[in-house]
């Protein structure tokens, strides 16, 4: 920061922050006229309002930093050709997929619930075949030298991923933990703001900075958006918490553009609005549900708002209503101009998509539109789209369907089925239609959608066979799953607890 607007920085903070007492005066030009007035005269030394400052920043970081864990996870998968687990979306985070090695890494989460809930990214967690979390316990007095405080280990389980986004919910055993709680409302420009995590390893540390963006889309092909911040973050931050000066959450770090590796001012975090959403849905279903209004949006071409006579040659425009759904019901019509939604513009067809996904199914959206030369603003309801697995997950018997050992909830791969996946090349086989990890369960890397085939050259071809042949392994067996994903078969290699 340059250090001719630290000054004015701190004492902004202070202002803000402490009692009117504690401010410093400048010098009255007249002592003597105001002595006369019986008002006290305080004078207060640059020096003891930084002191403040620092004390505040002090007791924040250590209120904070106690609901924040370190993750370490280890497992097998491809090789990077260098680049880190901070920085997943950058070219030296490329994977060479012909070289599988064991991985350890290490990263960061937040406790959203006392009972041991744990928001993280999802890359610090996927294909894991062990997960422990280091919880900080604070020391017993004051003293860091002479109680620095312990560490207790804990092995945690995933509860449910959302890969597109890059968020997933991690399960420990324990009660009365810590917690942070999400801020809702947007975050600003200019705001102040801390990173906490274990950036290299080094578990509760603190890094300073402002939101430097509060809607940032690094990726024109991805709809997500992102707060930006130049706080610190470096490889081991993924999936710890931006916290503001109350210490609540405004967004979960989960990568960094860097052509070194390090940080280079260049930080983005998930928006704690985004977090939530999926934490709710993934502690409730195991699996998160999309936002939808039964629209379906276009981009404007100069050749369309020609053609249908529009108001502007840019944006997005409703190319059709789904009859008596929710925009429908709402009054929303073909040709409508999108605006804003929730009062985020739309100015490009990801734009609508993110202001999609960033919405509460269980609240109304404000849609603004152009009709015309006309400004109109309609409330919808949302409606959760549902795809194909997640129906049935919900219809599926528990009892038949789970498949306690593996962590998973599994179908009969059967004709009907093969209508939702026509591409599956092998007819037969048990289908992953949801996640449910228990604590004797193991990590398998096994995803939704799924098809097993075989478990150590054994085929399967039912759910009834493969809990079979699961029950007959003891702990420490190998097990070697053939699967099929996305059309392409692969095995996955894991220990049995």
């Amino acid at each position: 920061m340059n250090r001719y607007l630290l000054r004015p920085l701190m004492a902004a903070v202070c202002a803000a922050t402490l009692p009117a007492s504690g401010f410093y005066q400048q010098p009255s030009a007249n002592p003597a006229a105001e002595a006369g007035t019986g008002h006290k005269v305080v004078s207060r030394l640059p020096g003891d309002m930084l002191a403040q400052f620092s004390d505040s920043l002090e007791q924040l970081a250590s209120k904070a930093s106690r609901a924040v864990v370190q993750i370490e996870v280890s497992g097998f998968g491809p090789a990077e050709e260098g680049g880190s687990e901070a920085d997943p979306r950058s070219e030296r985070g490329r994977k060479n997929t012909a070289v599988i090695v064991r991985q350890h890494a290490i990263g960061s989460g937040v406790i959203v619930d006392p009972d041991g809930y744990i928001m993280t990214n999802a890359h610090v967690v996927e294909g894991a075949q062990r997960i422990r979390v280091a919880l900080w316990l604070p020391p017993a007095t004051f003293d860091p030298v002479t109680s620095p405080g312990n560490v207790q280990v804990l092995n945690a389980k995933v509860i449910g991923l959302q890969k597109e986004v890059d968020l997933a919910l991690l399960k420990v055993e324990a009660s009365s933990l810590p917690t942070l709680h999400f801020r809702l409302d947007a975050a600003q420009p200019g705001e102040l703001v801390f990173a906490i995590g274990s950036p290299g390893g080094l578990q509760n540390s603190v890094s300073m900075g402002v939101i430097s963006s509060a809607w940032r889309q690094p990726n024109p092909d991805n709809p997500m958006v992102y707060l930006q911040t130049d706080a610190p973050i470096n490889p081991g931050n993924s999936g710890g918490p931006l916290v503001d000066v109350t210490g609540a959450v405004v967004g979960l770090n989960t990568f960094i553009l860097s052509s070194s590796g390090g940080s280079e001012g260049l930080g983005f975090a998930i928006p704690a609005r985004v977090v939530d959403f999926v934490y709710q849905s993934l502690r409730k279903y195991g699996h998160v549900y999309r936002t939808e209004i039964g629209a379906v949006a276009q981009t404007i071409t100069p050749a369309i708002a020609e053609g249908l006579g529009l108001a502007q040659k840019w944006g997005v425009v409703i190319a059709d209503v789904a009859p008596h759904g929710p925009a429908d019901t709402a009054g929303i019509r073909p040709e409508d101009v999108l605006l804003a939604i929730d009062g985020h513009p739309v100015l490009t067809l990801l734009a609508f998509t993110a202001a999609l996904y960033q919405h509460s199914p269980d609240q109304v959206l404000r849609i603004d539109v152009l009709r015309g030369a006309q400004k109109v603003s309609f409330i919808v309801p949302a409606m959760l789209a549902r795809d194909h697995m997640s129906q049935l997950a919900d219809v599926a018997d528990p009892m038949k369907s789970h498949i306690g050992p593996l962590g998973i909830l599994g179908l009969d791969f059967n004709d009907e089925l093969r209508s939702l996946l026509p591409d599956v090349r092998i007819a037969t086989g048990v289908i992953v239609i949801g996640q449910a990890p228990g604590f004797n369960s193991v990590n398998t890397g096994l995803q939704v959608g799924d098809v097993i085939h075989s478990l150590n050259r054994t085929t399967v071809e039912s759910v009834d066979q493969l809990k079979s042949s699961v029950a007959q392994l003891k702990p420490g067996d190998a097990a070697v799953l053939r699967i099929e994903r996305r059309g392409q078969f692969q095995y996955l290699a894991f220990e049995m607890e």
